[in-house]
């Protein structure tokens, strides 16, 4: 079986929708790391020296290669990511080995064979 992770940052708002999509569409769990901060394309703007940024969240989601875009695509439109600048990002990566996954093997052994 092979893997890929999904590294989403999102506003942190929107960190439970977007682990409650991914989750419909086959991830088996998430790791989130709170309290992260970023810059895009436009600098922050800031009111007597402190920053008015968002606090923003980021997910990672170890998943089954089979089932990646259709996540990737449900964490974007949840995120709404296209919609606005700023709301957040997600990609995803080759995994090339992972350990502490057999459980959830299992589970996508069926998962993955139907959508196949």
């Amino acid at each position: 079986m092979h893997f890929k992770l999904i590294c989403a940052f999102v506003q942190d708002d929107k960190t439970i929708a977007v682990m409650n999509a991914a989750r419909e569409k086959g991830a088996t769990g998430a790791t989130v790391i709170t309290s992260a901060h970023g810059e895009g394309l436009e600098v922050k703007k800031t009111f007597f020296g402190l920053s008015l940024e968002t606090q923003r969240d980021v997910i990672l989601f170890l998943v089954e290669e089979h089932l990646a875009r259709e996540i990737l695509e449900s964490i974007a439109t949840v995120g709404e990511f296209d919609l606005k600048p700023g709301t957040g990002i997600a990609f995803q990566v080759d995994v090339e080995d992972a350990v502490g996954v057999v459980h959830q093997m299992a589970k996508l052994r069926d998962v993955v064979e139907e959508e196949l």
